[in-house]
């Protein structure tokens, strides 16, 4: 195979040198169009002018003047331009066409951007599949460091919830819904210029540190080098890509360079953040008082000698805020973004850097760094295409090893001063275990990323282009956990001898190579347009997990080998190889009936040889009503268009030699020999993840698309999940990888709504909607009741359901919580008893954003809404133990006491039972960004001066913190604010 690729590329090299060498045999019509284009009064650089149904195009200079030479008399050209509608121009007998974006009323046919569905581009009105985009002007008027924030609230479909307030930390995307039973399987496909990027974890269990997830790669891709994020959502989107759209597909697209003199941007910002929404806990004298009714209800007058706080030795006239004190500070952002870019029709280029630095609210000198580079390089002629893009990014990140959340919560409000009267840690005679001293274990993480993809095309006839994308990727990622002796009290007398660090390498590389061959034609009222390619790929991953104790001294901590003490828990290379040919047919009649097939073929390494390979595909079709003859001249109506689609996609999703017997050393060797131990069984009849999409969508514009409106109606069946199948604990093992007979159900509605409510000279303000609702439900699985996940699932219910006990009240005796006994035994169990369903699924969300511009100011702002129900933040003790409450916790209370283990056991149970789950819809102001363009006289210096906020306030009636947040012992999203200035020459 390896020799088949030299082969190949070394002809494929040759004919495109010969085809180069000819160019100007190709004729064309020596006439030349030239003109302007400008938004509003301001010349436009890099709009692209294109020559319908061929490759000839040039861009606008910085004065935004073209000028293109036409290859057919008849011709036709197209103004592209991000952010706006597409204008097409019929050339006729004119030289000189000049154009203006802002002109909605003269007669010129209007058509949307531009869409990256992948492996093609289409026109947004012409497209037969669901895709929703934002473009860099969206993401930059956000302040956040993962580009998937900037997606919350903005698309339909597209649930993102973050899974950290930390420094660095991830987010969950889920598309349409969770179609997998296993939780880590409902990740999208992310494609970063054209290459596919793993979003695989790279932390493990024992490094994570702060953090309710493990670390994500995601993280390294810098929103800065971002031009465009398309999200691919049905079937006719998505199974161009088979095994792996069976979740969606995430399309990122990077900047590349404009058209024009030399340009420098440099972008500073500095801004800070806080925890939204503390909770509202005890004071001192609130909490003694619950502490004296406890022990008063327990009938104990004399305080026990480890009650501190209450027996006298803590001081009761001390209130500390803890939330305040342990993560309440406040974090700091300094952002500086360069860029230069430039070059002509022939040749341009973008060079990008960025520096990133942030604190933390915790207490302490952590920081997080993160420096950023990218680089793009296209070359253009009449006939080849070379576009190079590169992007590094460094990650240094300095955390605490422990999460205050839960313990700047919990603790009393009496408790001692962090520090004593000589500036040490105070340990108050032994009496707390300090909050701070955990902070001298740290979470040390450095990942190193670098993509790469050079895509090479050729058009071989006028109508046939062949391209070529080859992409190269390679991470390096190192996490440590340490846990110096210095965390525990000096009174243990604990030395370095009792210091350890746990520590996770991972490093991941991959290259793909992927072979195309398009062809577009137009015949009178027909079009055509044809794509087959290949796709081969190959990702290796190497992980080493090791544990290191006792250090000669906590000064080495960081030198592994000096410990005494080296135990390796996890040393494995894998390879993942893929292999896959695609094809695409469109046909379009009368510019109103357009029809869409693609069709795919999968080998993934991760099946035995007999399930090794799929087919999926699908048909997507679209019918543009508004250019019938009975409508076509509608005054009101400017886009009807109905379109549906229908395909199956699939997921292989379920990680490497699953289907192999699998072994590991032990531990403990025999008569001085390491053995080997058996730790998966065989099982090589498990087969692809299928995923059928069903959709039907219709779209529609008002007054020349002042009004755009769209409403989607999607099925999602998922079958033969991929899970770990449990066994028996007598066949010593607890589960082996397989397919189980279930079928998960999504289901839903999804709508946009898009105004141009002002466009004038000075004014300009849209605003756009987006509605999305999802049903998710178990729609079969035979013999369940049998099966190991019987008490987990239940058939016509959601797999995000909790079962909870019914809670009926408070007993009149005893004012203890009280339960339904569903079995009639007289006990509350968990098998019998816990059987009400409650469904965590938002009921539906969406979100609200408006852009305002009037002259050289600009205000945007996006909220966010969800409707949802969540369980509510309740102390792991309860009321009347030695740990804080909040003041009023929106439900009914039991008596306070400090050992009854009656109510410790009721407490228990109400945690699990239907009135710990509260109603956390929310309606968010998630981002507002504020803009002035200053006017200079001097046009050489163009300076902008911005402020944008993130996450500033909510309105909800949830108790608990963050009602966005799902993890409510750890940190929660920050509040941050951010200004900065831009400047441009």
């Amino acid at each position: 195979m390896k020799i088949f690729y030299f082969k190949l590329n070394r002809h494929t090299i040759s004919v495109l040198l010969g085809l180069v060498c000819a160019t100007p045999l190709f004729a064309q019509t020596g006439k030349t169009v030239t003109g302007t284009v400008k938004d509003h009064n301001h010349l436009l650089s890099g709009v692209v002018v294109t020559e319908e149904g061929t490759q000839n195009s040039v861009q606008t200079d910085a004065n935004g003047y073209y000028s293109l030479i036409l290859e057919h008399d008849d011709a036709k050209l197209t103004f592209e331009q991000l952010d706006f509608p597409i204008r097409e121009e019929e050339v006729l007998n004119r030289s000189v066409i000049n154009v203006s974006f802002t002109k909605e009323d003269d007669g010129i046919q209007l058509k949307d951007v531009v869409i990256n569905a992948g492996y093609y581009a289409v026109k947004d009105k012409e497209r037969t599949g669901s895709i929703a985009r934002v473009t860099a002007k969206e993401i930059e008027n956000q302040p956040v460091d993962n580009f998937l924030a900037t997606l919350q609230g903005r698309m339909a479909g597209v649930e993102i919830t973050q899974e950290s307030g930390g420094s660095g930390g991830g987010f969950q995307i889920k598309i349409r819904g969770q179609n997998s039973l296993r939780p880590d399987a409902n990740q999208p496909l992310f494609i970063i210029d054209g290459i596919p990027y793993s979003s695989d974890p790279i932390g493990g269990t024992s490094t994570s540190g702060n953090r309710p997830s493990f670390t994500s790669p995601l993280s390294t891709i810098n929103p800065a080098d971002i031009e465009s994020i398309e999200v691919l959502k049905d079937a006719d989107a998505t199974a161009i890509y088979g095994s792996r759209g069976a979740n969606g597909v995430v399309l990122v697209t990077t900047k590349q360079g404009k058209i024009g003199a030399t340009q420098v941007s440099i972008r500073t910002s500095m801004g800070l953040g806080k925890i939204t929404r503390p909770l509202k806990l005890m004071n001192t004298e609130q909490y003694l008082d619950m502490r004296r009714q406890a022990y008063a209800y327990d009938g104990i007058s004399t305080y026990p000698t480890n009650a501190y706080d209450i027996n006298g030795t803590w001081d009761i006239t001390r209130s500390t805020d803890w939330q305040k004190e342990l993560i309440g500070g406040t974090a700091e952002y300094n952002t500086i973004q360069t860029s230069i870019s430039g070059g002509n029709t022939a040749f341009n280029y973008t060079v990008n850097g960025t520096h990133h630095e942030e604190t933390t609210v915790y207490p302490g000198a952590f920081k997080y760094l993160k420096n950023a580079v990218h680089l793009a390089l296209n070359y253009k002629d009449k006939k080849f295409n070379f576009l190079f893009t590169g992007n590094y990014s460094n990650q240094n990140n300095n955390q605490p090893s422990t999460d205050l959340t839960t313990v700047a919560r919990e603790l009393a409000p009496n408790a001692p001063a962090l520090y004593d009267e000589n500036g040490q840690l105070n340990w108050a005679n032994n009496t707390w275990t300090n909050p701070l001293a955990s902070l001298e274990s740290k979470f040390l993480s450095k990942i190193d990323n670098l993509t790469a993809n050079m895509m090479l095309s050729y058009a071989i006839l006028p109508e046939l282009t062949f391209k070529t994308n080859l992409g190269f990727t390679q991470l390096h990622s190192s996490e440590m956990r340490t846990f110096p002796s210095t965390m525990y009290n000096p009174s243990s007398g604990q030395g370095s001898e009792s210091s350890s660090v746990e520590s996770n390498q991972t490093n991941r590389s991959s290259w793909i190579i992927e072979p195309q061959l398009s062809w577009d034609k137009k015949w009178n009222q027909h079009r055509f347009s044809f794509l087959i390619g290949a796709t081969f790929q190959d990702q290796t991953t190497d992980r080493l997990y090791l544990t290191a104790a006792d250090f000669p001294s906590n000064e080495m901590l960081l030198s592994l080998s000096t410990a005494a003490l080296q135990l390796i828990g996890l040393d494995e290379k894998t390879n993942y190889r893929y292999q896959a040919f695609y094809g695409r047919l469109n046909y379009t009649l009368q510019d109103k009936y357009i029809l869409n097939v693609t069709a795919r073929r999968d080998g993934s390494s991760r099946f035995s040889p007999q399930n090794r390979y799929s087919n999926f595909g699908a048909i997507g079709a679209a019918w543009l009503f508004t250019k019938e003859d009975f409508i076509k001249n509608n005054r009101w109506l400017s886009l009807g268009k109905l379109r549906g689609s229908y395909g199956i996609t699939g997921s292989d999703n379920i990680g490497d030699y699953q289907y192999l017997d699998n072994y590991q050393t032990t531990s403990n060797p025999y008569n001085g020999t390491v053995g080997l131990s058996p730790i998966r069984l065989y099982n090589p009849n498990y087969h692809w993840e299928t995923n059928r999409k069903l959709e039907v969508a219709l779209e529609l514009g008002f007054l020349h698309d002042r009004l755009n409106f769209s409403m989607a109606y999607y099925q999602n069946r998922s079958g033969n999940q991929l899970v770990g199948i449990a066994l028996p604990t007598t066949t010593g093992f607890s589960s082996f990888s397989g397919n189980l007979p279930a079928t998960v159900e999504n289901k839903g509605w999804e709508f946009t709504l898009g105004s141009k409510n002002i466009t004038t000279n000075n004014w300009k303000w849209t605003t756009e909607v987006n509605l999305s609702f999802n049903r998710n439900k178990l729609l079969s699985y035979p013999d369940l009741e049998s099966s190991a996940y019987a008490n987990t699932y239940v058939i016509g219910r959601s797999i995000n359901s909790i079962k909870l006990y019914q809670y009926t009240g408070i007993n009149p005796t005893n004012n203890q919580y009280e339960f339904y006994d569903y079995d009639g035994d007289g006990k509350i169990t968990s098998l019998k008893d816990r059987v009400v369903l409650t469904d965590l699924n938002p009921s539906y969300y969406g979100g609200v954003a408006n852009q305002i511009r009037y002259k050289q100011l600009s205000f945007d702002v996006l909220f966010q809404f969800v409707k949802q129900e969540r369980q509510l933040y309740l102390p792991t003790a309860i009321a009347g133990t030695m740990t804080n409450q909040l003041v009023d916790y929106g439900i009914s209370m039991q008596p306070y006491s400090t050992k009854n283990s009656q109510i410790a056991a009721n407490y228990n149970l109400m945690r699990s039972s239907t009135l710990s789950v509260v109603d956390a819809s929310y309606i968010r102001l998630k981002n507002i960004s504020i803009t002035y363009d200053i006017p200079l006289k001097d046009h050489f210096l163009k300076p902008q001066i911005f402020l944008q906020g993130q996450n500033l306030f909510t309105i909800t009636p949830y108790k608990g913190g963050d009602p966005e947040f799902k993890y409510n012992r750890f940190l929660p999203p920050l509040r941050t604010i951010v200004m900065g200035m831009k400047l441009n020459f």
